[in-house]
């Protein structure tokens, strides 16, 4: 990427990557908003974009692993789908049942749960490696 059209691209890039980066940590907080796909966004973009914010990202404490996991295989432990998808499951539970007496802002967080637990499943599953009875 060089020239103008290439450094409008890379900081176009730059902003996705930050957006992304806060939406992931939103997920975190937030029920039924998924925090892997955006932090897995945020990398993508970062490659692309800033070597130092990528190399940031996979130093990082707690998204580190995630990265440097998905870069090597593109796929999620069927475990780690599974946790998500409960955790998603009971956090958009307890927000709808809180949120009852708006039922249009209930169906919200119920259409991002689905949403985020669609996502999530779309992500390939890693099998888990053989045991070899080998010595």
């Amino acid at each position: 990427m060089s020239g103008p059209r290439g450094r409008v691209q890379r900081s176009l890039l730059v902003v996705a990557g930050f957006i992304s980066l806060a939406l992931a940590v939103a997920g975190a907080i937030l029920p039924g908003l998924p925090t892997t796909p955006f932090v897995l966004l945020a990398a993508a973009c970062f490659a692309k974009s800033s070597p130092r914010m990528h190399a940031w990202l996979l130093a990082n404490r707690w998204l580190g692993p995630m990265v440097r996991d998905w870069e090597a295989t593109r796929s999620l432990p069927l475990k780690v789908k599974w946790l998500a998808t409960t955790m998603m499951l009971v956090m958009v539970s307890l927000s709808a049942w809180h949120l009852s007496a708006r039922p249009w802002l209930a169906g919200v967080v119920v259409g991002s749960g689905l949403l985020g637990a669609w996502v999530v499943w779309r992500i390939p599953t890693r099998r888990a490696p053989a045991i070899s009875s080998a010595p």
